[in-house]
């Protein structure tokens, strides 16, 4: 038991080690060539955030003739398409569509619909509820010009005074630790949909959506897999000027749901990226579970520390990438916490209402 669990912690480190180096921070150059930019919104009874997105998309530093906004109404109930129209009226580049009938359903047939519209090259994806900072469209381009098919960025939570908004602001740095350090070691398995970009031609060339029908969820992620099937260039951005941010589920029931919708899409990611991260979620468990063999060993113990030191250097060191700010004291619960829902969404996984939107 003693030698299985030395063993695990050296797998441990050796991810730990993984994080440090690959997960760091960046000051992209702008002064690049401009290309022209669509910005592909899907959007489902959002009227209470539609105003702030596109607010954000109005202010953006990046020259207005060098991109538009399609926003694709996916057969809202409530005042989301006749709101998105008002508010576009004034702006010549912003475009307001309904979702056409295809054989995709929910988010990715809104989604398909505003590609297929859009005019330029390369496209950019965000979400109705979200606001990017004002440099995103100019920092995402000077990707771009790094000639990259796929790319993404940081998609940090705003910060709220509830327990449920802090839990999901943890367990956002490490989705954003594990994505972003294996995307940047040549491992990419996964990206936030509310920040995301590709070539147009690289979606055609890998079937684009078509490919990703097994959940209604996971548009990104099962996206990024076939772009991993076809060998594209990908790469992430960890510039916080092109952050795009979004607010944390209101309450810790709709947090459950949408993690455990989000952890459904992990069911069908490549063998090898699921091999990666059981291994790194079972090493972590098993390390957490060693302080109920304290009374066997203080090698238990000595292990248990191990993992939590691990665990806050890093958390500590790498969430200023994130903006984020938690002490110690909360680390240690917090980390606790998250190791705990990682069994709790998996589960819950399997039990899930298939409905894209309701759940978030």
């Amino acid at each position: 038991m003693i030698l299985i669990l030395s063993v695990i912690t050296l797998i441990f480190i050796i991810y730990i080690i993984i994080f440090f180096i690959f997960f760091k921070p960046e000051n992209i150059s702008t002064q690049l060539k401009p290309n022209k930019i669509s910005v592909v919104v899907a959007a489902r009874n959002e009227s209470n955030n539609i105003a702030g997105l596109i607010d954000s998309l109005s202010a953006q530093s990046y020259s207005k003739e060098l991109f538009e906004v399609i926003m694709v109404d996916d057969n809202s109930t409530d005042n989301t398409f006749n709101q998105a129209v008002s508010l576009s009226k004034e702006r010549t580049n912003f475009r307001v569509l309904k979702t056409r009938n295809n054989f995709l359903s929910g988010k990715r047939a809104a989604l398909k619909t505003g590609i297929e519209a859009s005019k330029y090259p390369f496209i950019l994806i965000t979400d109705a509820d979200c606001k990017p900072q004002e440099k995103w469209i100019e920092i995402m381009n000077a990707k771009f010009n790094e000639g990259y098919d796929f790319i993404f960025g940081l998609a940090p939570f705003s910060t709220e005074k509830t327990f449920t908004n802090k839990l999901a602001r943890f367990e956002n740095l490490w989705t954003h630790i594990l994505t972003f350090s294996f995307a940047k070691a040549g491992i990419p398995y996964s990206a936030a949909a509310r920040n995301f970009g590709f070539k147009k031609s690289s979606f055609v060339k890998t079937g684009g959506y078509d490919n990703t029908t097994e959940t209604l969820s996971g548009d990104d992620d099962l996206l990024l897999r076939e772009a991993v099937k076809h060998k594209m260039k990908i790469d992430c951005v960890t510039d916080y000027a092109a952050s795009v941010f979004s607010r944390t589920p209101s309450t810790y029931t709709a947090y459950l749901k949408q993690k455990a919708r989000h952890t459904s899409t992990s069911h069908h990611y490549l063998l090898k990226h699921q091999i990666l991260l059981g291994i790194w979620h079972i090493a972590n468990l098993l390390l957490l579970s060693s302080i109920f063999f304290v009374g066997y060993s203080y090698f238990f113990l000595f292990l248990f520390c191990i993992k939590f030191l691990f665990d806050a250097v890093l958390v500590l060191s790498k969430q200023k990438i994130t903006h984020y700010n938690f002490s110690i004291l909360e680390i240690l619960y917090l980390q606790t916490l998250y190791d705990l829902h990682i069994v709790v969404n998996f589960i819950n996984s399997f039990f899930l209402k298939r409905n894209w939107k309701s759940d978030s």
